[in-house]
């Protein structure tokens, strides 16, 4: 028997307007809410993980923690595109609520852990769920919210996924004062803030559990064993898919390649406040404070022209400012205008998050969505890691090549500037998001048409 048609918060939806709050979906409401206190909890479970990591790591902490850190991040490789066809072909409410049990009761496990193989486990088990979790989330967007109103959803989770880390960061650092209050008990920060956290997953899945979401009808008949044929039938679907479409070709590829430069920032911007801007010690956490504002007033900006913004045009430009940004605010030494290039940067990078969701949301039918929704996040974690990995190297061959060159100092007449290699290595990643803007431009440019 075919299951029923997914049943969206259709009164909420006839209720909206363009002129009318995304928040007048109740549904979109408690999802967004689910979304935030997940998110938050989640920041503490990973701030209490790395400190037990530390912990049981004995002479070698560090390598305890990569261990960890790795565990992390491999599953969304080898398993993201199976876990987008597992998306769509199971009830995606049924789906999330069952990820978040899951996470709370691995978190709930991790207190009395003592070996760094059982952590690594957990974690494993942890990002397993949260690969399914990510884009089932985001398959089920549009069906609560109106097409006019997407860019502003989208702006709203990219608050809670990532505005709720300074919060996370506090409540972390209150939890450490409440052990100590408390004195001898057993319980320290860390068990408190796994317990918070697992909380937090609990909390999700009830609200989850409210929304008006249903099964979605497929047309093929359901029987008792796994048709791994249908499978990769599925899987060859989706990633055919992504090639014919522009606009989730472009959003990939721009996000993709873009990552590669921006994730260079995180290990590489630390040295570069210590080597060119020499900030001291707050200088890199101003840096990336800074870098949240941006964030933030690039998503209450978009959110406010979304109605008059062409999204395709809009991402483009937004991944060519944001290197545009970067390559400036690098190629300073005076730090007001390494904040000022660092805020813009932000702009531009809140707006190319928000703009591609909505791109993907707009263009990718209901039965795609987990597939087209794993690649992308399977895509930007690769580019992501690879930066992070290989930014440090650059960083040092950089130094060598302009030690060898320029004796590590530009000068040209009166005028001279340092050439630190961590410089040249943030060079070329501002110049490849230029690039990822111009390869999303050429993914999205219409096709010629031929001369008869």
């Amino acid at each position: 028997m075919d299951e029923p048609e997914v049943t969206p918060d259709q009164d909420a939806n006839e209720r909206l307007t363009r002129s009318h709050p995304v928040f007048g979906s109740t549904a979109f409401l408690r999802l967004w809410i689910a979304q935030i206190v997940s998110a938050f909890g989640d920041w503490i479970g990973f701030l209490a993980i790395i400190e037990i990591a530390r912990r049981i790591g004995g002479d070698q902490p560090g390598s305890a923690i990569a261990l960890v850190m790795v565990a992390r991040v491999l599953p969304g490789f080898f398993l993201a595109s199976v876990g987008g066809v597992i998306v769509d072909r199971v009830n995606r409410k049924r789906l999330l609520i069952g990820c978040d049990i899951l996470r709370a009761l691995v978190l709930l496990t991790i207190p009395f852990i003592e070996r760094v193989w059982a952590l690594v486990l957990a974690s494993l088990l942890l990002e397993l769920a949260t690969s399914l979790w990510g884009p089932a989330k985001e398959a089920i967007v549009p069906n609560l919210v109106p097409k006019e109103q997407l860019t502003a959803a989208n702006s709203l989770s990219l608050v809670a996924a990532y505005g709720t880390f300074p919060l996370a960061a506090g409540a972390f650092i209150g939890l450490a004062k409440l052990a100590e209050w408390l004195g001898g008990s057993a319980i320290g920060q860390v068990e408190w803030a796994l317990a918070l956290d697992a909380l937090t997953f609990l909390i999700a899945a009830g609200l989850i559990a409210t929304l008006p979401i249903g099964a979605r009808r497929r047309q093929e008949k359901k029987s008792g064993s796994i048709d791994l044929a249908q499978g990769v039938r599925e899987l060859r679907e989706g990633w055919s898919f992504i090639a014919i479409s522009p606009q989730v070709r472009a959003v990939l590829v721009g996000l993709a390649t873009g990552m590669i430069g921006g994730g260079m920032l995180i290990p590489l911007g630390a040295v570069y406040n210590d080597v060119v801007l020499g900030a001291g010690n707050a200088g890199f956490g101003t840096i990336l404070v800074t870098l949240g504002m941006g964030v933030a007033a690039g998503v209450s900006l978009l959110s406010a022209l979304q109605r008059r913004l062409d999204k395709e045009r809009g991402f483009i430009g937004a991944v060519f400012g944001a290197g545009g940004c970067l390559l400036f605010a690098v190629s300073t030494s005076n730090t007001f205008l390494n904040l000022a290039g660092v805020f813009s940067m932000g702009i531009f990078a809140g707006s190319v998050y928000v703009l591609g969701f909505t791109l993907l949301h707009e263009h990718v039918d209901e039965q795609l969505r987990g597939r087209v929704f794993s690649a992308l996040y399977t895509l930007v974690r690769f580019c992501l890691l690879l930066s992070i990995t290989v930014g440090g190297f650059l960083s040092d061959g950089f130094n060598w090549l302009f030690d060898v060159l320029f004796d590590n100092e530009l000068i040209i007449g009166t005028w001279s500037m340092a050439l630190p290699g961590v410089r040249g290595a943030l060079w070329l990643a501002s110049i490849f998001m230029l690039l990822a803007s111009g390869l999303a431009w050429i993914s999205l440019r219409p096709p010629q048409k031929k001369l008869k």
